[in-house]
Order: structure tokens, then C-alpha cells, then sequence
């Protein structure tokens, strides 16, 4: 091994690397459509067009068939945690909850839509089980890019790190408005109870 490849050898294979992915995604309508649908309201618009198609360029394509479980509840993200974005295809998103035998849909996601954010960045086991229910073709971020993507594109990834921590801080919020209506919806319902059937004295 020369001396250039031992000084310089990694960072040069790495910014190679990077030249080749930048390359692929400038040339694919695909990656275009990827980066646009990223950027969009459903999604994480905080991201500029150059952004997106940075992180584009760290995704892979992926196409599952009708019915395939795309995310499954309780499985652990860990080290092959991902954040999936659908770019074709409608998903479902069902949950089982300790009062219900039969899993509960509770979304249906459209091209546009990502999935699977939480437990990319936590790696903990995942809240729902995501089901193809046409064929379906998403671009996928695992951890393992994303890790490459701090690396190798610092700023891009803490413009998108900050990008997802604000769509779970919404998501967390309207959450927070549900469970206040809920409250607000039980505590109607006790009152109409006790006001048709009073307490025996």
C-alpha cells in the first residue's frame, strides 16, 4: 500500500462514492420523483431540492407486492431500522391494542407519505404493522446510510435530522389534541350517565 493510499485512501474511496451517487440520482426520473415527494407537505418539507436529492441519493429502491408486511408491530428497528418514503402504491397502516383481538387501521398512506421515522431514529420496536395493499415501490433510508450520510454530508443530515424531529414533535402534538378531546368526549359521557341515572340515595 502507498503512502497516498494510507493518508488518503479512505476519504478518497469515500468521495468517489459520494460522485457516484450524486451522479446516478442526477440522471434518474425516479430519484427526481423521490426527492420531489420528499419534500412535500406529507412529508419532511423543510428540505431544499438540493437537500432532498442528497438524501435521495443515499436511499435504495425497494417494491413490495400486495399484502407483503412492510413494517411489522413489535419488531425491533435496531441496527436494520429504516425510514421508508412510497413513491407508487397505497400502504395500510393497522395496530393491535390490549382491548382489541383484531388490528385496528389506523392510516392509509399514499406516495408522499414516510413511514417507519420513529424507529430510525430510536431503534426501537415499531408502534404498527405496515401493509402493502397494491403493489408498492418506496425509497428506503436503513441506519447504516444514514450513518454514511452523517459522514459524508454532514449539513444535509442535520437538515434532515431536524427535519424529522419536527414532523414527531407534530405528530407527538395532534396526538396531545386527541387524548384532550377524548378526555373532553369521557367526561360528557359520565355526565349524561349521572344525569339519566341518578345515584340511589
Amino acid at each position: 500500500m502507498s503512502l497516498f493510499d494510507k493518508l488518503f485512501g479512505e476519504r478518497y474511496a469515500a468521495a468517489k462514492a459520494r460522485k457516484r451517487r450524486h451522479r446516478r440520482v442526477g440522471v434518474s426520473t425516479t430519484a427526481q420523483r423521490a426527492a420531489d415527494l420528499l419534500r412535500s407537505t406529507t412529508a419532511l418539507i423543510q428540505l431544499s431540492a438540493a437537500e432532498a436529492l442528497t438524501v435521495v441519493a443515499y436511499m435504495e429502491l425497494r417494491r413490495c407486492a400486495e399484502g407483503e408486511a412492510i413494517i411489522r408491530q413489535g419488531h425491533s428497528g435496531g441496527d436494520d431500522g429504516f425510514m421508508a418514503l412510497v413513491i407508487e402504491g397505497e400502504i395500510t397502516v393497522e395496530a393491535v391494542t390490549v382491548s382489541r383481538t383484531e388490528p385496528l387501521t389506523v392510516n392509509v398512506l399514499g406516495p408522499g407519505n414516510l413511514m417507519g421515522e420513529m424507529s430510525l431514529m430510536d431503534g426501537e420496536a415499531r408502534s404498527a404493522t405496515c401493509t402493502a395493499s397494491t403493489e408498492v415501490s418506496c425509497a428506503v433510508l436503513t441506519r447504516a446510510a444514514l450513518q454514511t450520510l452523517i459522514g459524508e454530508e454532514p449539513t444535509t443530515a442535520a437538515k434532515l435530522l431536524s427535519a424529522v424531529a419536527q414532523r414527531l414533535s407534530q405528530r407527538l402534538r395532534e396526538n396531545d389534541t386527541k387524548l384532550q378531546l377524548y378526555g373532553q368526549l369521557v367526561l360528557s359521557m359520565q355526565q349524561e350517565i349521572d344525569r339519566l341515572i341518578p345515584e340511589q340515595s
